[in-house]
């Protein structure tokens, strides 16, 4: 019996996603936790495993093909012995998107792909249980397994993404050590609102604005799936989140001296911590001085996070991600900065897990290396604040009844105010500027 393999979902918010490049050809036998292709999505470029044994019979959607719609066939797998001339009558699906179609995709973008892929996204939002033989066995592929057994996760409460509801490696990294997820029970995450529903971009469309630009010289560039998503999930934060902002600088002198002292001290390990660090480490002790500024918009009601989880802006070409550091009220700064400069290092070149750049309920983006002085920051849902960094500057400030010279950095907190009042904003960003004007309390 043939058994077609299906675009997998990669991520919770994954509608479709570029066939990259397949690792098997059409004959090739493969088992169950072989790779068979890479899949990029919007953010990243994965690993797809096999979940079945068998021999590749027929490949439907060749290397390079962008939109390919999640739960769209893409191959079709037959049993050893069965002739591959069995499987004639499949034939890749004619909504899929090849390379070629970038430049009619150019042609019309005033179409709304967030809400054509809603089909798609349906299949997305509710994933198949986990499939069962006759024996009540939960189909899972051996890595997944293997990842349950060493995290003591249940498969049988885990949602599998996989073809026909099979539970592969991302599912079993999604799910919580040592709890069930059943998939009737679950409450819905709100990181993973849907992109079709999403609203598109607004603003002038494609022949409106080509006509304005007649006789000028113009270079057309096709959207790509992360521009997509960046201009979809920013349209919907600045058309539906109530943002509010609460600005104030910091004075520097005293972590300026302390980072100084430190970064002396650990040379020898090969540790050098950076202004960025002591701002994740101020901000994540922040949110666990203010626990009720340590919260998520959910829809019908707020979520608040007892550990501090900070996202972290990093600028990849074409885009950006904001992986995320867990638990970072309770890691040293040079854990910190080891793991940032991991995550930041992986995700310039889109290695990085969806669980790795999904969650947390704050952010910080700075731009002050670039030398921007202030700026504000638009609010990533659902979290419920983000914190726009400026540049350092030596600047007159009056201290004793005398002038004199302070290195200033400007804060920018936007805030979401379904989630965070003002006077609560406030205290969240107080909180924040005493960490670091005084940074020796944060070893403590």
């Amino acid at each position: 019996m043939a058994t077609e393999i299906l675009m997998p979902a990669l991520s919770p918010t994954m509608e479709e996603g570029t066939l990259a490049k397949w690792l098997v050809k059409e004959g090739d036998t493969v088992k169950s936790g072989d790779i068979l292709a890479e899949i990029e999505t919007d953010k990243a470029t994965m690993e797809f495993e096999a979940v079945d044994e068998g021999v590749i019979g027929k490949i439907l959607i060749a290397e390079g093909t962008q939109g390919v719609a999640v739960n769209t066939p893409i191959a079709v797998l037959v049993e050893e012995g069965e002739s591959v001339e069995d499987v004639g009558g499949s034939s890749p699906p004619s909504a899929t998107k090849s390379q070629t179609d970038a430049g009619t995709a150019a042609d019309a973008p005033d179409e709304k792909p967030a809400a054509a892929a809603a089909p798609a996204a349906d299949k997305a939002q509710a994933p198949a249980a986990p499939t069962r033989d006759k024996g009540n066995r939960i189909f899972a592929s051996p890595l997944a397994r293997r990842i349950a057994a060493e995290r003591g996760i249940d498969l049988a409460g885990v949602t599998g993404s996989g073809p026909k509801g099979r539970i592969v490696k991302a599912d079993v990294e999604q799910a919580q050590p040592g709890a069930a997820r059943p998939a009737a029970a679950e409450a819905p995450k709100p990181a993973a609102a849907p992109a079709a529903a999403v609203p598109a971009p607004q603003g002038m469309g494609y022949e409106t604005v080509r006509k304005m630009l007649e006789g000028r010289e113009t270079t057309e560039i096709a959207l790509d799936g992360m521009r997509r998503t960046i201009a979809a999930r920013l349209s919907e934060a600045k058309q539906t989140i109530p943002h509010f902002y609460l600005r104030r600088s910091v004075k520097l002198d005293a972590l300026m001296e302390f980072r100084a002292t430190l970064n002396a001290q650990l040379e020898s390990r090969g540790v050098k911590l950076s202004v960025n660090d002591f701002i994740i480490k101020a901000c994540a002790l922040a949110l666990q001085q203010v626990p009720a500024a340590n919260a998520v918009w959910a829809g019908d009601r707020i979520i608040q996070l007892k550990p501090s989880d900070v996202a972290v802006a990093v600028a990849i070409e074409g885009g950006l991600f904001t992986p995320v550091l867990k638990d970072a009220h309770q890691k040293t700064l040079s854990a910190l900065s080891a793991e940032m400069k991991d995550l930041a290092a992986r995700a310039r070149s889109k290695k990085l897990a969806p669980h790795e750049y999904q969650g947390g309920s704050f952010a910080i983006s700075n731009l002050g290396m670039f030398g921007i002085e202030n700026f504000d920051a638009v609010i990533n849902p659902p979290h419920g604040a983000i914190l726009a960094v400026g540049a350092g500057i030596p600047t007159p400030v009056a201290e004793g009844g005398e002038v004199v010279i302070r290195n200033l950095m400007s804060l920018t907190l936007s805030v979401d105010h379904r989630v965070i009042d003002g006077a609560l904003g406030a205290e969240l960003l107080a909180a924040i500027i005493a960490h670091l004007e005084n940074p020796l309390g944060m070893l403590a």
